[in-house]
C-alpha cells in the first residue's frame, strides 16, 4: 500500500527504507528499480534481510545495521518509514519528519500508530502488565494533532 504513494517507476531514484526490518518494501521498491538504502537498528533483522535478497532484482539494495538518523545516509528522492515511528510521541514524529524532509527531494510517506479506541484500551491494559522483554511499546497518535503539528513544523513548511 505504501509503495502505491511511490512512481510505478523508480527507475534512477534513490529511496531509503527508514526501519526496513526484513527488507519487504526494501525488494519491491528495487523491483521498481529504485537504489535503495535499507536501514534497521537490528543486526539480526539487516542479516536475515540481506539473506532472503533476490539476486534478480532491476535495482541494487544497500542493507545496513545503524541509525536511520544518520545524516551520513545522504540524500534521497523519496523517505519510506513504514512502522519505525509507531513507537514514538507525535512531537517527536514531527521532528523525525522534518529531518527526513531536509534530506528529500520528492516524498516522505510513513505510517503510524492512530489513536483509536480500541488500540488505546489495549495500549493502557498493555502498560499494566510490563515485561522486561517486550519490544517498546506502540505510541497511539491522534492524526487531528499530528496533521496540526506537521502543519506548525517550520521544517516541514511546502510539505
Amino acid at each position: 500500500m505504501l509503495l502505491d504513494y511511490l512512481p510505478a517507476d523508480l527507475s534512477g531514484r534513490r529511496l531509503f527504507d527508514a526501519g526496513c526490518g526484513t527488507g519487504l518494501l526494501a525488494v519491491e521498491a528495487a523491483r521498481r528499480g529504485a537504489e535503495v538504502v535499507a536501514v534497521d537498528l537490528s543486526p539480526t533483522l539487516i542479516e536475515l534481510a540481506r539473506e532472503r535478497m533476490p539476486h534478480d532484482l532491476p535495482g541494487r539494495i544497500d542493507f545496513r545495521a545503524g541509525d536511520m538518523f544518520d545524516p551520513a545516509l545522504g540524500e534521497f528522492d523519496h523517505v519510506v518509514a513504514m512502522d519505525s515511528l509507531i513507537h514514538y510521541h507525535a512531537p517527536d514524529i514531527v521532528q523525525v519528519l522534518a529531518g527526513f524532509a531536509a534530506r528529500t527531494r520528492d516524498s516522505v510517506v510513513f505510517t503510524f500508530a492512530p489513536r483509536t479506541a480500541a488500540l488505546a484500551l489495549m495500549h493502557a491494559v498493555g502498560k499494566l502488565f510490563p515485561r522486561s522483554n517486550r519490544a517498546p511499546a506502540i505510541e497511539p497518535v491522534s492524526e487531528k494533532k499530528l496533521r496540526r503539528l506537521i502543519a506548525q513544523e517550520p521544517g516541514l513548511a511546502g510539505w
